[in-house]
C-alpha cells in the first residue's frame, strides 16, 4: 500500500490524536506520555488549518500513521522560526517514511516563510538525530536532564535548520 503525504485537514483530527497517543505511550520518543485531550487536539488542528501552519500527515489505508507539524515559535520576535514536532507509528519505522514526511514538512515550512526550523530530540534517540542531520539540521546544544519520564531524566539535543 502506498503512503500519502499532505497537509492535515480538520477531518483527520481523531486519527491524528490516535497516532500521537500511540507514540506518546512508548514514553521514549516525544515529550508526552499520552495524547492531549481531544478538545485540545481539535483546537490545535483547527488553528493550524485556519492559519496555514505546516502540519503534514502520512496516511496509509485511510489511517494517519505519522505526522510532522511546524507551528510558529511563541515569541513575537521569533515569528520567522518554526518549532518542529514529529512522530511515526512503530510498525512504519525504518522504511524511509519518516524521511519523506520530514522533507515534506521542511518544504511546507520553507513555503510558509519560516527562515529557521528548530527541534528537540531525546539524546537516546540516535536514529532520529541522524535523520535530522541527514536533511540539514545541525546540533546547537544539549539541555541536560531536560525531560523526566517515569522517574528517568533524559537529555535533549537542540537542533536547527536554516532555510537557503
Amino acid at each position: 500500500m502506498s503512503v500519502e503525504f499532505r497537509q492535515i485537514e480538520v477531518a483527520d483530527t481523531d486519527a491524528f490524536r490516535a497516532a500521537v497517543d500511540v507514540v506518546a505511550r512508548e514514553r521514549k520518543y516525544i515529550a508526552l506520555v499520552e495524547a492531549p485531550a481531544i478538545e485540545q487536539v481539535r483546537a490545535f488542528v483547527a488553528r493550524n488549518v485556519k492559519r496555514g501552519y505546516p502540519q503534514i500527515v502520512a496516511i496509509e489505508g485511510g489511517a494517519v500513521i505519522g505526522w510532522c507539524n511546524v507551528p510558529p515559535a511563541s515569541r513575537a520576535v521569533s515569528a520567522h522560526v518554526g518549532d518542529l514536532f514529529m512522530g511515526l507509528l512503530p510498525e512504519f519505522r525504518g522504511r524511509g517514511i519518516g524521511e519523506r514526511l520530514l522533507r515534506q514538512a521542511i518544504q511546507a515550512s520553507d513555503a510558509f516563510g519560516f527562515r529557521r526550523i528548530e527541534l528537540g530530540v531525546f539524546a537516546s534517540n540516535t536514529a532520529a538525530a541522524a535523520l535530522y542531520r541527514k536533511v540539514g539540521f545541525v546540533e546547537e546544544g544539549t539541555r541536560r536532564m531536560a525531560i523526566l519520564v517515569d522517574g528517568i531524566y533524559h537529555d535533549e539535543i537542540i537542533m536547527a535548520r536554516l532555510s537557503a
